[in-house]
């Protein structure tokens, strides 16, 4: 959550307030309008609900569509039914398990499906949990994986030895957190060339006896692309057979995980591969489920120590629980379990083919302006990323962010890290409910744009840095 200070100036000033519309009084046109309410601090005395409801929805209009924001990997569609099924659910706090049974129930369904859906060698005996998050799953992850090496190194981590964790500089920011937090050397393996991800000879050549473990992304926020899993655990491997060194390897699935399964079946990523401990994916993004709620699943209790998982006496019941959070609804749970009823096998393979044909096919289109050079083609993730051809030098990939945003669409423009600060691109995430005809009107705004940033003398973008709101 974003740390936020308080206003610099003083509520002084009508400027400084809330405007009521003399409309938004539910019975006198003028009684809500003796006192316009402050911005930053509580009002004195209360609203009526329409008067409230009205000042919040009309500052939240300018949020923009989230149908058309192309940056986020979040779902921005649900069915109405599911819609009803959180709305009642929305009191109930999962955490009280002894209170709302069913609803752990659901949770408990979820994981088993999950099992068997990534290949637990004995699904029943796999274990899992909910998460706000796959941030959220991705720290408890990383902190089994810590917990088993400080197991098997007792004597030199007592001694002062630093666990390290491998991973690619291409990782999303909360493995960053993990790392700063329970005090863990992050160990990157830069860009090169066009390599954009973790391959799986650097992998192994930064492994030692400090290694808590290698994370595998399946699904690259920068672009897409699946990072090389079964590779990574048959370099490691090796390194077993040379050095006797056993790293584990957790697969960081945010979105690959509830994409593959279903378009990539012959693709061996998951708890097939025994060297796979853990795996964590975001029932929010290609789940399909409005946020927030992830999962973390370890391929046996063994994968899970027993000491991180607390075992409260609470409201006359014996909860075991892992988690980083306590309280929070059941709702985004109960989407999940209604989302997997809802559309099984099949259904999610139709829905994530949908998303991968119309990447492919945006991406074939907006090569095909001429302007542009693809990096990635929406043939793994339906995500892709695009940067401008060597040629054209009157703009960048920033003055096309921006202009695009003009229209509506928020397509997202950075620059990749080290070793290729050099290369800024944009990328377009491809979802359920983004069709192919909104990919034909991306298309056709992109078109329009086009000759106006041909005129340009230069690109406008002079900081980088502050060239977008998007920031990686």
């Amino acid at each position: 959550m974003a740390l936020h200070k308080g206003p610099a100036d003083e509520e002084t000033g009508h400027h400084r307030r809330l405007a009521l519309n003399p409309f938004y009084g539910e019975a006198n046109p003028v009684g809500g309008m003796t006192e316009a309410p402050p911005r930053h601090r509580l009002p004195d005395r209360p609203l009526p609900p329409m008067s409230a409801y009205q000042l919040v929805h009309d500052e939240l209009m300018l949020d923009g569509n989230s149908r058309l924001n192309l940056a986020t990997f979040v779902t921005t569609w649900m069915e109405p039914q599911a819609g009803v099924l959180m709305g009642e659910c929305r009191d109930k706090n999962m955490i009280d398990k002894d209170e709302y049974p069913r609803t752990a129930e659901l949770e408990r369904r979820c994981v088993s499906m999950l099992a068997h859906l990534w290949n637990a060698p004995d699904p029943s005996a796999a274990v899992g949990c909910s998460t706000t998050g796959s941030s959220e799953a991705c720290m408890l992850a990383g902190m089994a994986l810590k917990r088993r090496w400080m197991h098997r190194n007792a004597d030199r981590y007592r001694g002062g030895a630093r666990p390290n964790l491998v991973m690619g500089i291409n990782v999303q920011v909360c493995w960053e957190k993990f790392c700063n937090f329970w005090e863990v050397e992050p160990r990157l393996v830069p860009m090169e060339g066009d390599r954009f991800h973790l391959d799986a000879e650097s992998a192994a050549a930064l492994c030692d006896e400090n290694t808590i473990g290698v994370v595998a992304v399946l699904g690259s926020t920068f672009d897409g692309s699946y990072e090389p899993v079964a590779d990574i655990c048959a370099a490691l491997d090796a390194l077993q057979e040379r050095t006797g060194l056993d790293v584990p390897v957790h697969v960081d699935g945010a979105s690959g995980a509830m994409v593959a399964p279903f378009l990539d079946e012959d693709l061996v990523w998951d708890f097939r591969l025994p060297r796979v401990s853990s795996i964590n994916t975001s029932g929010h993004k290609y789940g399909l489920v409005y946020p927030g709620v992830g999962w973390a699943l370890w391929r046996s209790p063994a994968e899970l120590p027993d000491e991180l998982v607390f075992r409260v006496n609470y409201l006359g019941g014996d909860m075991p629980t892992f988690a980083l959070n306590f309280s929070r609804p059941g709702a985004q749970v109960v989407a999940q379990y209604y989302t997997f009823l809802r559309l099984g096998r099949e259904g999610y393979r139709t829905v994530q083919q949908t998303s991968r044909d119309v990447a492919r096919g945006l991406a074939e289109r907006i090569e095909a302006l001429g302007d542009f050079r693809l990096l990635t083609r929406g043939d793994q993730l339906p995500v892709f990323a695009f940067t401008t051809g060597p040629d054209i030098t009157n703009y960048d990939v920033f003055d096309v962010s921006r202009r695009l945003r003009e229209r509506g669409w928020l397509v997202p423009a950075y620059t990749f890290p080290a070793h290729r600060e050099d290369l800024s691109v944009l990328r377009i995430v491809c979802r359920n409910g983004f069709s192919a005809d909104l990919a034909g009107l991306l298309v056709e705004d992109l078109g329009m744009l086009l000759p106006e940033l041909r005129s340009q003398s230069a690109p406008l973008t002079h900081d980088k840095q502050a060239a977008t709101s998007f920031h990686h």
